[in-house]
């Protein structure tokens, strides 16, 4: 069996500990072209269902967890910028106490409502955090600033809300603007000039932050879902894959430019396709490849890899031969043979398991997860039925394997009707048929964190984290 390649140690992705909280950055320089203000918050708090009639509008802490449930918001009031925004950031500062750091630093969400007081919030009259998924945090350590970038929701002058979540019971405590120096911040920068150089009191230089692959299959159709999934892809930066099924009916150029393209097509630049059926009722999917053209991969065969960062990635087509000796399994074990990279993530259309009342795995695909198995990748992301679903890590016969097995996601909730559940399948973990959402994964050094993200207005949320073998 052919050997695992040797991974790299992980950096952890944060600003600063203690040296940058002394000097925090408070104002970014202005340029000739560009100008950075840090606005702090005119308001910020958490709430607890332990307490659902107290107010924590003083603390100095803002805390997220997931049992108990808490929830923490802020909102600022930005003003007197006299040119558009060409980035907003916002940044966070975990407490430095036992028990602040989390494996999960929550997600933070655009909030409608922004009349709420510091003083009065509880849990029982919390506003909602409803609007856009802005970002999420992985593993956050103590005493350790963290930025998020709120660009597609700040877009000017005006009161902006942003709330927290978390769907983990490892929950982390963020200082509140009660601590003064460590307080949240909203850096903006305007103008249309190169980017402030930072005041010489912050010489730590941002990170970019680990990849982001961000997606779902199942998409374009006439109705909303994909519309409100296409919502989500705007504030969440990063690769953009799809798991098939892009364009319905029958991935006409028609259907392409009717309903692809006014959702998710503006953001086909930094798409990275894999075909479905309904892709193919279009012979030879001609529509497909000539509307994402080299971001398909060579023309008409349907399957591709990249890198993106310390992990391979493989996007595969379940439209033709997977077959043991097949051009695509032969392909795809030279493929993976040739690779340098520690992870591995492959996606395509049908799935191997399921538990959809709809279509039942696919045991085509079997020799394709043979070839992934036997180079120990890591996730498998799959589409074809209109839902969500995780299974735990597996072997290609299907029995639970937590030490080399494949992680399986169904992420067909990308916008077309959604399907119902039949047999929940064994080492079914997680399942949704009710939100249409997003699957977000952050690509570490040496292991990753997934996210769904659910569509405007709902609540249903599936988050953790995986280690490469």
């Amino acid at each position: 069996m052919p050997s695992r390649r040797t991974a790299s140690m992980a950096a952890v992705g944060v600003l600063a500990s203690a040296a940058l909280a002394a000097g925090a950055l408070t104002v970014l320089a202005p340029s000739a072209a560009a100008a950075g203000v840090t606005f702090t918050p005119t308001a910020d708090t958490y709430v607890d269902a332990t307490y659902t009639t107290t107010n924590f509008g003083s603390s100095q802490q803002l805390g997220v967890d997931n049992s108990p449930v808490k929830q923490t918001m802020m909102k600022f009031a930005v003003s007197g910028l006299t040119q558009p925004v060409t980035k907003a950031t916002l940044r966070v500062h975990v407490d430095d106490v036992s028990g602040a750091e989390s494996s999960n630093g929550g997600t933070f969400r655009a909030m409608s409502d922004t009349t709420w007081s510091e003083t009065s919030v509880t849990y029982n009259n919390r506003p909602a955090i409803d609007g856009a998924t802005l970002g999420s945090l992985g593993s956050v350590a103590r005493n350790s600033w963290y930025e998020i970038d709120v660009t597609s929701y700040v877009t000017g002058n005006g009161s902006f809300g942003i709330g927290v979540t978390s769907s983990s019971t490892n929950g982390a405590d963020y200082d509140s603007r009660e601590t003064g120096t460590t307080a949240p911040q909203l850096v903006v920068e305007t103008g249309s000039g190169p980017t402030p150089t930072p005041s010489p009191t912050n010489t730590t230089t941002p990170p970019t932050g680990d990849p982001v692959l961000v997606g779902a299959g199942d998409i374009a159709v006439t109705g909303t879902g994909d519309t409100a999934t296409a919502k989500l892809l705007d504030g969440i930066p990063g690769t953009v894959f799809t798991t098939g099924d892009n364009a319905y009916p029958d991935g006409t150029a028609s259907d392409f430019n009717t309903y692809y393209e006014p959702t998710w097509g503006r953001h086909k630049a930094r798409t990275r396709p894999a075909p479905g059926n309904h892709d193919y009722h279009t012979s030879g999917a001609s529509g497909y490849y000539n509307y994402f053209g080299a971001n398909a991969g060579p023309a008409g065969r349907g399957y591709y890899s990249y890198d993106l960062g310390n992990w391979h990635v493989v996007s595969l087509n379940s439209e033709t031969g997977m077959a043991a000796g097949s051009a695509q399994e032969q392909w795809l074990r030279a493929d993976l043979a040739a690779s340098n990279k520690p992870c591995t993530v492959a996606y395509w259309h049908k799935p191997r398991w399921t538990s959809s009342s709809s279509h039942a795995g696919d045991p085509a695909t079997g020799p394709l997860v043979k070839a992934l198995y036997d180079y120990n990748a890591e996730v498998i992301l799959t589409g074809h039925n209109h839902q969500y679903e995780r299974f735990a890590p597996q072997n290609p016969s299907g029995q639970l394997d937590t030490a080399r097995g494949l992680r399986q996601f169904v992420a067909g909730m990308g916008g077309a009707s959604l399907y119902g559940f039949g047999t929940i399948q064994p080492n079914s973990e997680a399942r949704n048929n009710n939100t249409f959402g997003v699957l977000k994964l952050t690509l570490h050094d040496n292991s990753y964190d997934w996210a769904f993200v659910p569509e405007a207005g709902k609540t249903y949320n599936d988050s953790g984290t995986g280690t490469c073998h």
